[in-house]
């Protein structure tokens, strides 16, 4: 037995993005129905290096009913991986290396044998809109056609390509202060959409929101948005940062990936340090509104329109700060595209074919 390494232009190419949509929906309902194991994140300060490892394991037992995936077998399927990444701000300038990498490790849950070694950073671009794409099906209202993004970086092309796998998006407004980053995003799509620059104002007002920023004080005020937006806030991923504006979140219907990670690191974490959230503001986990035990917007993910006194209504947020269920989740469909179609670099890492 041999294990592929796929590197990022491999993972990119085999991420298909409605599967891992579906991987990532069936990772979120195996967490809520308890069929998934997810230690906490585990950090390495390295301060002499003002850098950090963070390592994220999972394992996952994703239900027939769960997934569309039709399997060999009939069932359901499982997964188990880990993700070593880091963060490293001074890499850039005084190494010329990315400020954060991260490596995937696939593992077959039978027999532990390494499946695969994946690049984790890609990977984790496909999952995070993947993510975003889940929670906009549940929560978006259903007719959604039009897409808004603050921050034109790496992250807002895959949440674009996610979110108009679960609607027909028509119109993209994307906001960046870097002109130049918003101008190569509309590059980018220009021959699929009618998408423009616009300001914070302009994005919000779109019938679904995605923030991708590193802000620490809130961009986004509560004028910022229409009257129905569901907002994905992707931005919060430590202490400190906030991307939303306190009144907004107040006022709008709170659903997260992960209690404790989204109270210490998500975008609720600075408004429910100080308190002016607290548990009671917080509508739900994402998975319960996947497994149907919470309800989603009226019309949309499995609510009825004839059942809207049970669907959330207005301003919807959605806290995500990225789970290693959805890493694995992830590497699972790169994994098998690429097995399937002999893509990626196959190697002896265990010495057992010699």
């Amino acid at each position: 037995m041999q294990t592929l390494l796929l590197n990022a232009d491999a993972v990119d190419e085999n991420a298909r993005m409605d599967r891992v949509i579906d991987a990532v929906r069936g990772a979120f309902a195996a967490y809520e129905r308890g069929d998934a194991i997810m230690p906490a994140k585990s950090y390495i300060d390295l301060p002499e290096y003002d850098g950090d490892f963070r390592s994220m394991p999972a394992y996952l037992d994703v239900r027939e009913a769960d997934t569309a995936e039709e399997t060999a077998d009939g069932g359901g399927w499982d997964a188990a991986g880990i993700k070593w990444v880091n963060a490293h701000p001074d890499n850039p300038a005084d190494h010329d290396l990315p400020t954060v990498m991260g490596t995937m490790i696939y593992s077959d849950p039978e027999t532990a044998f390494p499946l695969a070694i994946l690049d984790g950073t890609t990977l984790t671009m496909k999952r995070t809109g993947a993510a975003a794409a889940v929670a906009t099906d549940h929560l978006a209202v259903p007719d959604a056609t039009s897409l808004g993004i603050v921050g034109a970086g790496v992250q807002s092309y895959t949440q674009l390509e996610a979110i108009a796998e679960v609607r027909d998006i028509e119109e993209v407004v994307v906001s960046d202060l870097d002109a130049e980053r918003v101008a190569a995003f509309v590059d980018a799509f220009e021959d699929r959409f009618d998408v423009r620059g616009g300001s914070v104002s302009e994005a919000g007002h779109c019938d679904v929101l995605s923030t991708v920023t590193p802000v620490e004080d809130p961009i986004v005020g509560p004028d910022d948005v229409g009257d129905h937006t569901h907002v994905n806030a992707m931005g919060a991923d430590a202490a400190g940062k906030h991307e939303l504006d306190d009144y907004l979140l107040t006022e709008a219907t709170i659903v997260i990936d992960d209690r404790e990670q989204c109270t210490h690191s998500g975008e609720i974490n600075v408004p429910y340090a100080a308190g002016v959230l607290t548990d009671d503001d917080i509508y739900g986990e994402l998975g319960e509104i996947v497994v149907g035990r919470r309800a989603g917007r009226a019309g949309a993910g499995g609510v009825p329109d004839a059942n809207a006194d049970d669907g959330v209504r207005g301003v919807t947020v959605f806290d995500s700060t990225g789970l290693a269920i959805q890493d694995v989740a992830a590497a699972r469909v790169v994994y098998a595209q690429a097995d399937d179609n002999d893509n990626g670099y196959p190697f002896d890492l265990l010495g057992l074919d010699g």
